[in-house]
């Protein structure tokens, strides 16, 4: 069930679902704000909620209209992407065999079998991204989770429209986001320290900061170069 309400200018999506708690969410890339709502709860309690949190959602706009944006990639001749942090520039090769990708001083050369299409090369570096993730994590897993006395069943990568990554502390998984394979290294280390410390600490409170200043002294440092970089062009929907 969808409702809305107003405040002042800032139309607000109220869904009512089957949970026990409200969540609040501001969605790029222009700032839609969403609650969902335990289904018994009356709208004027969660008119009440949203205005307790509107100075929070104006400061998430602001930011969403001042983060920097990627320009659509169209994979072709010379075209920037970035891996880890460092800018190269795409080279497509056709070729008649398998797609890959390969990273040449500064440039990322793909090759693709001759008339692939702008969706099939989208899908490889995709695919590249994610893998580039997958090799990485390992790594991160085994100096982290022993140090902050953790333990993680599976770990998911993927696409992900409004976080870096998020955590099931009942499963003990992970999942992160694909593009920060785009960003500088120590933000996807960042980012694992964050969800293995939620799997300690579900909220952000005290406990929470008190973990990540004992683990990562320099977490916002990390933070704050995540927040820096530039948004993936995308039109997301929620």
């Amino acid at each position: 069930m969808t409702s809305h309400i107003a405040l002042g200018d800032i139309a607000v999506d109220v869904v009512l679902k089957d949970i026990k708690n409200i969540h609040l969410s501001v969605y790029p890339p222009h700032g839609a704000v969403r609650i969902a709502a335990p289904l018994r709860m009356q709208l004027d309690t969660i008119r009440v909620f949203a205005i307790s949190k509107l100075a929070w959602i104006k400061q998430q706009q602001k930011k969403l209209r001042e983060q920097e944006r990627e320009t659509e990639r169209e994979h072709i001749e010379r075209e920037s992407h970035y891996v880890w942090g460092k800018r190269y520039l795409l080279t497509v090769k056709e070729v008649d065999a398998a797609p890959t990708i390969e990273l040449k001083h500064s440039r990322m050369v793909l090759k693709v079998r001759p008339g692939a299409s702008d969706t099939t090369r989208q899908d490889v570096v995709a695919q590249w991204y994610r893998d580039q993730i997958k090799a990485t994590i390992p790594v991160l897993l085994k100096k982290w989770a022993p140090q902050m006395g953790v333990q993680v069943n599976r770990v998911f990568v993927q696409k992900m429209k409004t976080k870096w990554g998020s955590c099931n502390p009942a499963t003990r998984s992970i999942r992160l986001n694909t593009d920060l394979a785009k960003k500088p290294a120590q933000c996807l280390e960042y980012v694992v320290v964050h969800e293995l410390a939620h799997l300690l600490e579900r909220h952000h409170n005290e406990r929470f900061i008190s973990l990540m200043d004992t683990h990562m002294p320099h977490w916002r440092q990390h933070r704050a170069t995540l927040n820096r970089s530039p948004l993936a062009h995308e039109e997301w929907e929620y």
